[in-house]
């Protein structure tokens, strides 16, 4: 009988974090940088939006949502044709399409042209959840794992508080609002230029049976020229993750992260109308609240980053949840409460998403094997798109008929439902290997 080769995996999971390592987490995690620039700055930009297009209540919360339904899409045909095609060639092709697509939104002079850009944006941005991620997932020693992924994490939250800095900039800007949604042109070029020498991923090409190309990039990366050991290769697709038995991981995730981000998008979708609705002064003011509330999203996803080892992912994860939870249900019970008050139950919220915000990225790249990897991320966060495509095309109809306490009221109790899923169903994945984490194995 053969021998076994030698564990390579853990060439790369016990490996020390080096200089290309990190170059590779943060050009990879640019795209969310990207992501949370593009996502958030329509909330300002269609403030003018509204007045130059004439636009209706209905056609807002269309373009809302519209780049919410290409996440849907995107992320489902991105993540299986990044395990299909590679890593490398998806996330330099989504990155070039997000800043084509952001230059044309500039240029529009209709509200339906608006809607199509803002879908078809949505779409390369779903694809690079999973590319990115995955690359970062494979590349990066379990031990800065979970710090890896919080810079992807923070990565989005810095994008969203820069477009809320851009978006009170240009806000008195004469035709201010297509300036902001260009911009995004900016970032795209820099990001191309630091993505263009990351190599693929060599988990990914050992499992392709690609062993000279996977020791190539072990040797320029790790120092090492060893095979990299990995599962047998397994059918890929869609029904592959499900055949697997990977479907109750799938289901949760995906549920979890819906419960999360739908009170999160519509912050950011539309944080100045919200913060509007608590009386916080002129619609400029409340863009400024909004970059506030922001830098408590940022700020939060940097001690979580560090408290995933040590604390675990799944007590950290529960404890963020029910604060989180907290931090609605006040604004929901009291929205008349004094405007302090306010600020700080928003500012809980937000910074307690901090874990929760990484374990989003972190969870789907451990919890699936590298040839279904990418597609079960990316079908992990399509089941989540489809209520945030929902609720963020009748956030505003709601907010209107409703006002703003049910409104806080509702997105407390989806992270009360993630709170009570996750006390039953989250795993822990603190220390393990990429092979460990993502094995069905009893005890694994």
């Amino acid at each position: 009988m053969n021998e076994k080769p030698a564990d390579s995996g853990h060439i790369i999971d016990d490996a020390p974090m080096n200089h290309f390592l990190v170059k590779i987490t943060i050009f990879s995690s640019g795209g969310s940088f990207l992501d949370g620039y593009v996502l958030s700055l329509i909330s300002v930009a269609l403030v003018g939006a509204t007045v130059s297009l004439g636009l209706t209540v209905g056609q807002a919360g269309l373009i809302g949502a519209a780049a919410l339904a290409g996440i849907f899409f995107g992320s489902l045909a991105g993540g299986h044709l990044t395990d299909l095609f590679g890593r490398r060639l998806m996330f330099m092709i989504d990155l070039s399409a997000i800043g084509l697509a952001s230059l044309a939104c500039a240029l529009i002079n209709a509200p339906w042209q608006l809607i199509v850009l803002r879908f078809l944006l949505g779409f390369f941005i779903g694809a690079d959840y999973p590319i990115a991620t995955s690359l970062i997932a494979e590349f990066v020693p379990r031990k800065q794992r979970a710090i890896g992924m919080g810079i992807v994490s923070s990565a989005w939250y810095l994008g969203a508080t820069v477009a809320a800095f851009v978006g009170y900039i240009l806000y008195t800007v004469n035709d201010g609002w297509r300036w902001m949604l260009g911009s995004a042109i900016i970032p795209t070029v820099i990001l191309l230029i630091g993505r263009a020498d990351i190599p693929e991923s060599p988990r990914w090409l050992a499992q392709k049976g690609r062993t000279e190309a996977a020791r190539a990039v072990l040797k320029r990366v790790f120092g090492t020229e060893e095979d990299l050991a990995e599962e047998v290769p397994a059918p890929l697709g869609f029904k592959s993750v499900f055949r697997q038995g990977y479907v109750k991981r799938i289901i949760y995730l995906g549920l979890l992260i819906l419960c999360q981000v739908v009170p999160m998008y519509a912050m950011y979708t539309f944080g100045p109308a919200i913060l509007s609705a608590f009386h916080m002064g002129d619609p400029r003011t409340s863009v400024l609240g909004e970059t506030i509330i922001s830098l408590f999203f940022l700020l939060g996803s940097i001690p979580a980053m560090f408290l995933l080892n040590a604390l675990g992912r799944r007590p950290l994860l529960i404890g963020s949840l029910a604060l989180m939870a907290v931090g609605l249900f006040i604004p929901g019970v009291a929205p008349t409460g004094h405007i302090v008050l306010i600020i700080v139950a928003f500012g809980i919220y937000a910074f307690f998403s901090g874990g929760p915000g990484i374990l989003q990225w972190l969870y789907p790249n451990e919890l699936f094997p590298t040839e279904a990897r990418a597609t079960a991320v990316g079908t992990a966060i399509a089941i989540s798109r489809i209520g945030v495509v929902i609720s963020t095309y009748g956030l505003p109809l709601f907010l209107d008929k409703y006002g703003i306490g049910p409104t806080m009221l509702i997105g407390a109790g989806l992270l009360a439902v993630a709170l009570v899923l996750s006390i039953f169903m989250a795993p822990e994945t603190r220390g393990l290997t990429l092979s460990e984490a993502s094995s069905l194995k009893e005890g694994s």
